[in-house]
């Protein structure tokens, strides 16, 4: 887990919440998801989704399902890389022509790992169409296009699930 502290008080509460430890010890699968079960797909940060999610058929599978049916797509931080081979049923990708935000090329060269990842998240939005926007770095910028919402850094995460949250209510 990345920037994991007890001394957090928010990552302790997390940590020792019994229901948590329960749901993240029983994860589905994502052979086991319908997507119409579901009104959001969330693509959560941290360094090691740039190598999982973009490669995930099966997520991209469920999140473009789930955004055809009116549901909202949202990412944070390197949670992104889930959007980039979203492709809806024209085979155009989601993030194309969208305003989007995830972690910056000038975030990721402070972080000193610009040559460990395996793609810069900001060049991949860009070169998949999307109009990358850009806040200062590791402070909160969240964009929303629509239904896709997106988080440029961890500093924007509980931003960018209150923008969702409305999104949620606004459709009832």
């Amino acid at each position: 887990m990345d920037g994991f502290d007890l001394e957090d008080p928010v990552n302790k509460e997390f940590w020792e919440n019994s229901q948590i430890q329960t749901a993240l010890n029983n994860t589905m699968k994502p052979s086991e998801i319908d997507p119409a079960d579901y009104v959001v797909i969330h693509f959560v940060g941290g360094h090691g989704t740039m190598w999982d999610f973009p490669q995930n058929e099966a997520l991209a599978g469920i999140a473009s399902r789930i955004y055809q049916n009116h549901g909202v797509v949202s990412a944070v931080c390197h949670g992104p890389a889930g959007l980039v081979n979203i492709k809806l049923p024209d085979g155009s990708y989601l993030i194309n022509g969208r305003e989007v935000a995830g972690f910056s090329n000038a975030e990721e060269k402070a972080a000193g790992l610009t040559e460990v990842v395996s793609f810069l998240l900001e060049d991949k939005l860009k070169e998949r169409g999307a109009k990358y926007s850009e806040g200062e770095m590791f402070t909160e910028h969240v964009v929303r296009d629509g239904r896709l919402v997106t988080g440029q850094n961890p500093q924007s995460a509980k931003k960018m699930a209150e923008i969702v949250l409305e999104l949620l209510k606004s459709k009832k």
